[in-house]
C-alpha cells in the first residue's frame, strides 16, 4: 500500500504532463486528482492502523559501490505515517480546489488551455518529490526528494512565466536553496567518511561514537557530532525558511495560490522539520548544534511575527505567519521534544493550508484583487469563506479554554511548543525561546485579527466595481475549506495525548519501547531511549577514542555493527526530561499564551474597528520603525549590497574588461593585425621569377647543412 502512496503522485504527474493531448486536458486534471485522493485515503489507513515497529520496504536498487549502497527503500514509521497524511491531504485538496481556481486564469491567453493539465502535473511531481523525501531509509534518497521539491518549486513559482517578477522568485527560490542544500550535502558526505554508510540506521547506531570523535574542518577541530548536526541544519533552515535563508518565502507568493497553500502547509517547508526530527539520534547526540536550532527558531518566529504587522499583501501577511509558525516548530524539536515538533507540523498543516485557500477564495471572489487595503465589508459577500478564515484565525491565534485540552489546533500544539520552550531553558536558550515565541504568539494574534478585521469587516474600500462584483467561489473551491476546517477544529483535541500526553502515551504513538513508564506524578520519568547506555557516550564502551580527520572513518567503520538502533521512530537521550518539566510548567506559563493572544486581538479591535485612523497616525509617528518592519528588517537590501551588487560589479568587469577588451582584443588583434601583416611579408615572396625561388633553396640547404655541422 505504502508504494501506491508513493508512486500514485508521479503516475498522475506522467499522465497530465505527458499524455494530456490523448486524454484531454479535463481527464488528464481527474486523473490526477482521483490519484491524489486515492493516496490520500491510502495514508489515513497506514496512519490509523500503523504498528510500533519500523518497516523497511525495498523498491529497487540503484548505484552500489564499495560501502555505498543508495537502493532505494522505504522507511515506514510514525514520522513517516504522519508526513504521508499531512501531504497526500492537502495536495489532494488543493486539486480539487485548483479546479476553480485555474479555471480561467488571466495570466494566459486564449487557447492556453493545456496551462491547466501542466499545471496539475507539476502539483502531482511536487507531491511525489516530497513523499520520496520522506518516505527515505537512506541520506542519499533523502537528498533526491530534497532537490526534488526544489525543482518543483521552481516550476511551480514561476508558473506565470510571462510575469518577470513571477521568473525573478523562482530563481531566487531557487538560488537561496542552494545555499542550504551545500550544508545539507556537506553533512551527508560528513556522516558517510565517518560511518561508511548512509544508510539512516547505520548512521543512528553512530551517534553516540561521534559525539565522541574531533574532526578537522576548515582548519579547526570541531565535535564531529556538533558539526555534522549543524550542516544538516543548514539544509533545514534553507528548505523551511529560517532567519538568514527566509527571503525567498514571501516571494514565492508569486506563484498561483494553490501552490503557495501546498508549499506553506504540506511540502518544501516542512521538509527542515521533518528532517531535524528524523535525525533526532544524531540531533540528541549534539547539544551545541541544538541550541543554535533553538535560538534561530525562536528568532525567526520573532521577526517573521514583527513583519506580519504591517504587510498589506494578504497572501504575503499568511506567508509570514509561515515562516514565524516553523520557527516554532524548530524550537521544540531544538529543546529536544520532537514529537511536539511533529504535532504543530501536523496542526498547522491544516489551518495553515486552509488560510491559504480562504485567501485564493477572496482573491477570486475580488477578480485578482490582493491588497487588503481594498478589502472591507466582505463577509455578507462571501460568508462560506469568511466562516472558513474565520475557524483558521481562531486555529491559528490559539483560542481554546486555558488550562485544559479544549481548544482550536494550533491552541494546543502552539501552547505545547511554548510550555517546551520554558522547559528547555536548562539548555540556556529555553528562557530566550520562550519570551519570544510568547511576544510572536501576541504579534500572531494581532496581524491574523487584522487580516480578519480589514477583510471581512468595516465598510468596502478601494474600486467600487470590484466590490460590486465580488461573489462566492464555487463550490469546487469550498468543499476543501470545510474538510481543512474540521481538521482546524478537531486535530488538536484528537491527538493531543499522542503527541504531548503522559510518556507511556507518546512512546506507544512513536514506537518507543516504555522500559520505565512515567509514572504521571513527577517521577524519575526516563523512558525515551532509555535502553540505550546510561549516560549516552556509548562509543567510549566500544573503544573509541578521539581523533581526527581521516582517522574517525576507521573508528566508525569499527564500530558499525557494534551501536545499537534505537528503537521508534524519535529517539530521547536519558537524560532529556523537558517533556517531563513542561508537563509540570507552572500555571502562569501554560496561560502566558492564551493572554498573549488576547492583548493581540484587543490591539487589533483597538487599531482596525474601534480607531480605524490610529494605525496611520502611528505609522506616521513612528516612521523610521515601520518602515524597518514594513521592508522587512531590510535584509533584501544587505543581501543586495553585500551578494548581489558586488556579483553585479564583478560580472560587468568580466565582461567589459575580460571578454570585450582582453578575449576579443586578443582575437581582433590576431584576426586584423598580426595574421594580416604575416599573410603581406609571405605575399610579397611570391614574386613568381625561379631564380628567386632557387636563392631560396640554396639558402635553406646552407643553413641546414650549418646547422647539422655545429650540432655534429
Amino acid at each position: 500500500m505504502t508504494q501506491l502512496i508513493l508512486f500514485m503522485p508521479l503516475i498522475g504527474a506522467l499522465v497530465a504532463g505527458f499524455g494530456w493531448r490523448i486524454t484531454g486536458i479535463r481527464a488528464a486534471q481527474w486523473i490526477t486528482t482521483v490519484l491524489l485522493f486515492l493516496a490520500a485515503t491510502f495514508s489515513w489507513i497506514v496512519f490509523l492502523t500503523l504498528g510500533p515497529e519500523t518497516q523497511h520496504i525495498k523498491i529497487l536498487t540503484f548505484i552500489q559501490s564499495g560501502l555505498l549502497d543508495t537502493s532505494w527503500g522505504i522507511r515506514l514509521d510514525r514520522l513517516t505515517a504522519i508526513m504521508l497524511v499531512v501531504v497526500t491531504t492537502v495536495s489532494a485538496l488543493v486539486h480539487l480546489y485548483s479546479f476553480g481556481y485555474m479555471a480561467h486564469d488571466e495570466n494566459f491567453r486564449a487557447g492556453e488551455d493545456s496551462y491547466k493539465a501542466r499545471f496539475f502535473a507539476y502539483l502531482s511531481f511536487f507531491t511525489f518529490t516530497m513523499l520520496a523525501l520522506v518516505t527515505a531509509d537512506n541520506l542519499v534518497q533523502m537528498f533526491f526528494g530534497w532537490e526534488g521539491v526544489g525543482v518543483a518549486s521552481y516550476l511551480l513559482i514561476g508558473f506565470y512565466y510571462r510575469k518577470p517578477s513571477a521568473n525573478a522568485a523562482a530563481i531566487k527560490a531557487f538560488v537561496v536553496n542552494r545555499v542550504g542544500d551545500f550544508g545539507f550535502a556537506l553533512g551527508i558526505f560528513g556522516l558517510f567518511y565517518l560511518t561508511d554508510s548512509i544508510k539512516l540506521d547505520d548512521v543512528f547506531a553512530q551517534a553516540p561514537a561521534l559525539a565522541d570523535m574531533q574532526i578537522t574542518f576548515l582548519w579547526a577541530d570541531w565535535n564531529a557530532a556538533n558539526l555534522l548536526a549543524f550542516l544538516l541544519f543548514i539544509g533545514a533552515m534553507g528548505k523551511s525558511a529560517q532567519f538568514i535563508l527566509h527571503t525567498w518565502l514571501p516571494d514565492a507568493m508569486e506563484g498561483p495560490t494553490p501552490v503557495s497553500a501546498l508549499i506553506h502547509a504540506a511540502t518544501m517547508v516542512t521538509a527542515g522539520v521533518f528532517l531535524v526530527c528524523r535525525m533526532s539520534p544524531l540531533m540528541e547526540y549534539a547539544p551545541e548544534a541544538m541550541m543554535f536550532v533553538t535560538f534561530l527558531g525562536a528568532t525567526t518566529a520573532f521577526f517573521a511575527a514583527t513583519v506580519g504587522l504591517v504587510q498589506n499583501d494578504i497572501k504575503r501577511v499568511i506567508a509570514y505567519s509561515t515562516c514565524s509558525q516553523l520557527g516554532y516548530m524548530f524550537v521544540a524539536a531544538g529543546v529536544g521534544v520532537y514529537s511536539v515538533a511533529m504535532f504543530h507540523l501536523f496542526t498547522h498543516a491544516f489551518f495553515k493550508a486552509m488560510l491559504f485557500l480562504g485567501a485564493g477564495s477572496v482573491i477570486h471572489g475580488m477578480h485578482h484583487e490582493q491588497d487588503m487595503r481594498n478589502y472591507g465589508g466582505l463577509r455578507k459577500k462571501m460568508p462560506y469563506t469568511f466562516a472558513a478564515m474565520m475557524i483558521g484565525t481562531l486555529a491559528i491565534t490559539g483560542v481554546g479554554i486555558p488550562l485544559t485540552h479544549f481548544g482550536f489546533a494550533g491552541f494546543l500544539s502552539k501552547d505545547a511548543v511554548i510550555e517546551s520552550a520554558w522547559a528547555g531553558q536548562g539548555g540556556g536558550l529555553g528562557g530566550y525561546a520562550f519570551w519570544m515565541l510568547v511576544v510572536a504568539a501576541a504579534f500572531t494574534s494581532f496581524y491574523s485579527w487584522r487580516l480578519m478585521f480589514l477583510t471581512f469587516f468595516g465598510t468596502p474600500r478601494g474600486n467600487r466595481h470590484t466590490h460590486e462584483h465580488a461573489h462566492e467561489s464555487p463550490m469546487v473551491m469550498l468543499v476543501p475549506l470545510g474538510v481543512l476546517a474540521v481538521g482546524a477544529i478537531f486535530a488538536g483535541m484528537i491527538w493531543f495525548g499522542s503527541f504531548f500526553g503522559d510518556h507511556s502515551q507518546v512512546n506507544k504513538f512513536f514506537g518507543i519501547p516504555n522500559h520505565h513508564a512515567a509514572d504521571g506524578d513527577g517521577a524519575d520519568h526516563k523512558t525515551d531511549g532509555e535502553h540505550k547506555a546510561d549516560d549516552g557516550h556509548a562509543a567510549s564502551a566500544h573503544g573509541v577514542t578521539s581523533e581526527q580527520g581521516g582517522h574517525a572513518a576507521d573508528h566508525a567503520q569499527t564500530d558499525k555493527h557494534h551501536g545499537d538502533v534505537p528503537e521508534g521512530a524519535i529517539f530521547h537521550h536519558p537524560d532529556n526530561h523537558v517533556m517531563d518539566e513542561a508537563h509540570h510548567a507552572p500555571k502562569w506559563v501554560k496561560v502566558s499564551p492564551f493572554f498573549a493572544m488576547i492583548g493581540g486581538l484587543l490591539f487589533a479591535l483597538w487599531f482596525y474597528v474601534w480607531s480605524p485612523s490610529l494605525p496611520k497616525r502611528l505609522a506616521t509617528a513612528n516612521k523610521p520603525l515601520y518602515e524597518f518592519l514594513l521592508n522587512k528588517w531590510y535584509v533584501d537590501e544587505i543581501y543586495d549590497a553585500i551578494f548581489v551588487k558586488p556579483a553585479k560589479m564583478l560580472g560587468r568587469f568580466l565582461w567589459k574588461r575580460g571578454d570585450g577588451a582582453t578575449i576579443d582584443g586578443l582575437i581582433n588583434g590576431l584576426a586584423m593585425g598580426v595574421i594580416p601583416f604575416f599573410t603581406r611579408l609571405a605575399g610579397r615572396a611570391q614574386t613568381g621569377y625561379i631564380f628567386s625561388y632557387a636563392l631560396a633553396m640554396v639558402l635553406g640547404i646552407a643553413a641546414l647543412i650549418t646547422w647539422m655541422t655545429l650540432v655534429a
